[in-house]
């Protein structure tokens, strides 16, 4: 059967890359000898302005009867009082994560060939690793309040939440990536990422369940590092990471770091997902909706491409399609054949135009 695929272009440059994706995915396809269906949504925040409309409980049982979610960028203008309170990033973002469980934010961050990194004296050799973050608990679950709004008094609190369900499928997950990357020539290496010495509560749930199921992968070398000691070791010392896991507060910084010293947001890919099938996983370049390029065609959709590739590997291992798997292969090898294009200029600014970047992935397939 095709893989049933959900489209969600989105705000600013979102419809411009994610349509030199599917163009990237038609020859990869064709060439893997995969099949796939598409339907388009129009959830974005510029839909919601003109209709009020975010994303309510029927769209999700609508998209619930897709294989993944391909997603463009949301967001408008900085600043617009008609998006205040992250109604979009909430609204969308969120909602599709939590009620899809897409419960592992997985993230490389691998330096490209030709990408230049901030780095001193680092290379794709050192920098060439995995984040697993948790994605549907911690500080995001909206638990909290405000009381006293506005006084000298005010209160806020906001509540991080570590369930042991949560915490470990997502350590699980996580080791399980390490040996898939053994296999393959890695270290087969889990570090993780928290903030214990503080953090005692949730610290303790994530550090006492990373240990007990690592007796269960002795094939697998483990280490632990503070959130602030794992962010010199970024900087400083790239190559110590294999793969790392992450709760999900720390996972959204460190992550975001992770794609600076790849080479920017521009091009880090990422994926949403539900290991289990029982909902879709979605797949979207880090990068933001840069209104100010907006259907000027000059956005790069390197990211999006990658993302692609990325959920064309993920969603066939889930699904059990080997033709998905190979088209994800295709693609991701094909970018990697095309980042040496962009030595020396920058992503967002390359002088390419955002079709004959999609043009030139295709060409390298």
């Amino acid at each position: 059967m095709p893989l049933n695929l959900a489209s969600i272009p989105g705000d600013g440059i979102g419809p411009e890359v994610v349509d030199q994706s599917f163009r990237v995915l038609d020859a990869a396809a064709k060439a893997a000898g995969m099949s796939y269906q598409k339907t388009d949504f129009p959830f974005s925040a510029a839909h919601y302005i003109k209709t009020g409309k975010v994303l309510d409980d029927n769209d999700i049982v609508a998209l619930r009867g897709f294989d993944a979610i391909m997603l463009g960028a949301v967001g408008g203008q900085p600043n617009d009082p008609r998006l205040a309170g992250g109604v979009i990033e909430k609204g969308i973002l969120l909602k599709l994560r939590f009620d899809m469980d897409q419960y592992i934010n997985l993230r490389p961050v691998k330096l490209y060939p030709g990408i230049e990194t901030p780095l001193k004296n680092k290379t794709d050799k050192e920098i060439d690793f995995v984040c697993v973050r948790e994605n549907t608990e911690d500080l995001y679950c909206g638990l909290g309040g405000i009381m006293r709004k506005g006084t000298p008094h005010e209160v806020a609190n906001q509540t991080m939440v570590s369930t042991r369900h949560g915490v470990e499928r997502c350590v699980r997950y996580a080791f399980e990536t390490a040996r898939t990357r053994k296999l393959a020539g890695y270290r087969g290496h889990l570090t993780l990422v928290h903030k214990t010495n503080v953090l005692n509560f949730a610290g303790d749930t994530w550090l006492r369940t990373f240990n007990e199921v690592a007796g269960e992968y002795n094939d697998i070398e483990t280490d632990y590092h503070h959130v602030d000691a794992c962010c010199m070791f970024m900087v400083a010392k790239p190559e110590v990471y294999d793969v790392v896991v992450v709760p999900n507060m720390f996972g959204d910084i460190i992550t975001d770091l992770g794609a600076a010293i790849a080479g920017g947001m521009g091009i880090a890919s990422s994926g949403n997902l539900n290991p289990d099938g029982t909902g879709p996983s979605m797949f979207e370049p880090v990068h933001g909706s840069a209104p100010d390029i907006a259907g000027e065609n000059k956005a790069n959709p390197i990211a999006a491409i990658d993302s692609m590739g990325l959920l064309c590997r993920e969603v066939g291992r889930i699904k059990n399609d080997d033709a998905a798997v190979k088209a994800g292969e295709l693609i991701g090898a094909a970018v990697q054949k095309v980042t040496p294009t962009f030595a020396g200029k920058n992503l967002d600014r390359s002088g390419l135009g955002c079709d004959a970047i999609g043009q030139l992935v295709i060409d390298a397939l």
